[in-house]
């Protein structure tokens, strides 16, 4: 017989506040299309992006985090001190150690809360909510603060003309707390890592030692090129396409749900043209909100879905209560979808 004590969670888990913070410079495509031989008209048909934000030298990955964090605590009804655990998705932070997690935590006011990074790309908001749920019910923490931020400006080739137009800078983050009923269903997720190389980094943080320059990429002026996000575009767009309607389905039947039973789509907001096609494929009612935040937002990874999520209820597109299907895909290749009731 075993000798450890059970834990006490709670029976189950939801998500009680959620907040954002999208930077004050707000970039339309025009900029973007001084580096880049493509139109306004180019860019809204393919991405539906009009606008992005970028941030400036004092918006940094764990300032935007803290603000949205703030919002979400007082948007949830607690304070600081009874966070449990801090969970940060970014791709973006540049320090490989510490993680920006504790900065973050302290910062915020936790009683020493438990505080860490994790690496999943435009999934990383499914996968740190997947991990919050578990923590609330094991009984490890009873709030758990997820976060989900990127300065992808940092990250992005103003010269790539098939990436320098999507990417945007923002934090979403939400609060995790007990619940007597299931409002976070189960979580379907995974990898593809044979398709690793269709979304990744231009080059490794290692060839830029001293001396293991040669052969980097080099800009218009000669310089070499900091690393940046690149991707097959056709290649990943078939594959959420065809692939993340069927993960986006199964979450459904993992929750026991229909499409007729949703209040509201949140997917990851990378292309609206993707959106569209999922919401075809899964035939989703007319009733059903979808978000499409990426059209001033930009695709912002793993924030995308939180700031989504914050500017439905902010307009009152979507409200309190309302049953949330939420999916969250890319690098990696990773994906992570589950029903949620909205806080």
């Amino acid at each position: 017989m075993s000798k450890i004590k059970p834990s006490k969670g709670a029976p189950y888990a939801r998500i009680i506040g959620v907040g954002g913070y999208r930077p004050t410079r707000v970039v339309p495509n025009e900029v973007i299309l001084e580096t880049i031989d493509s139109s306004d008209e180019w860019i809204r048909s393919r991405s539906g992006i009009e606008t992005r934000h970028w941030a400036g030298p004092d918006e940094t990955v764990a300032a935007m985090a803290i603000e949205a964090s703030g919002k979400a605590i007082a948007d949830a009804g607690i304070t600081a001190e009874q966070i449990g655990a801090v969970v940060v998705s970014t791709v973006s932070h540049f320090s490989q150690t510490p993680a920006v997690a504790t900065e973050i935590a302290d910062k915020l006011g936790t009683d020493r809360a438990a505080a860490f990074d994790i690496s999943a790309g435009c999934a990383g908001f499914g996968y740190g909510l997947t991990l919050a749920k578990g923590i609330v019910v094991e009984g490890s923490a009873e709030y758990v603060l997820v976060i989900g931020v990127e300065r992808l400006s940092d990250l992005t080739d103003l010269e790539d003309r098939a990436t320098a137009f999507l990417f945007g800078d923002g934090a979403g983050a939400v609060v995790v707390g007990p619940s007597q009923e299931p409002a976070i269903g189960p979580t379907v997720w995974g990898s593809e890592g044979d398709k690793s190389e269709t979304i990744k980094q231009t080059v490794p943080w290692d060839r830029f030692r001293i001396g293991d320059l040669a052969e980097l990429p080099l800009d218009r002026e000669g310089n070499v090129k900091f690393p940046a996000i690149t991707q097959e575009g056709q290649a990943v767009f078939r594959w959420a396409v065809f692939e993340m309607a069927k993960v986006a389905q199964q979450a459904l039947d993992a929750a026991g749900i229909s499409s007729d039973d949703l209040d509201v789509f949140i997917p990851h907001q990378a292309n609206v043209r993707i959106i569209d096609s999922m919401v075809k494929t899964l035939k989703l009612p007319e009733h059903v909100t979808v978000a499409r935040d990426i059209r001033t937002t930009g695709n912002t990874s793993a924030a995308s879905i939180p700031l989504a999520m914050e500017r439905l209820l902010a307009t009152g597109e979507a409200k309190s209560g309302d049953t949330a299907l939420v999916i969250g895909f890319g690098a990696g290749l990773v994906y992570a979808a589950t029903v949620v009731t909205l806080p």
